[in-house]
């Protein structure tokens, strides 16, 4: 059975390590090739998508949406020198927090 922490692990391995392949070996490394506002670009696309599917009521196309947009995500982070761990570590950091004092305390 794959855990959420099992997944995001090994995806991040196979992020990692596509940083050093060629752009036209996968999908991954041609986005690198591209850099950063290519990436983030799809990363928005993903997002309109996932939105989309929310407005249609499609479950099933959210979920499949949502899936493309934390891949794009995990994309993006890896090619910033970011990881899952380092949004799981903010996440932790907020929770138990109020959202409104959370937000409030980052506009101040």
């Amino acid at each position: 059975m794959n855990t959420p922490d099992t997944v995001l692990m090994a995806l991040q391995q196979v992020l990692e390590e596509r940083k050093s392949a060629a752009p036209g070996s996968s999908y991954v490394a041609s986005l690198y090739a591209k850099g950063r506002e290519s990436i983030a670009k799809k990363l928005g696309e993903e997002a309109t998508e996932a939105a989309m599917a929310a407005v249609k009521e499609d479950k099933t196309q959210l979920v499949y949406e949502t899936a493309d947009l934390w891949f794009h995500s995990l994309v993006l982070l890896a090619h910033e020198g970011l990881s899952a761990q380092d949004v799981l570590d903010e996440l932790a950091r907020r929770f138990g927090l109020s959202g409104l004092d959370e937000k409030a305390a980052r506009d101040a």
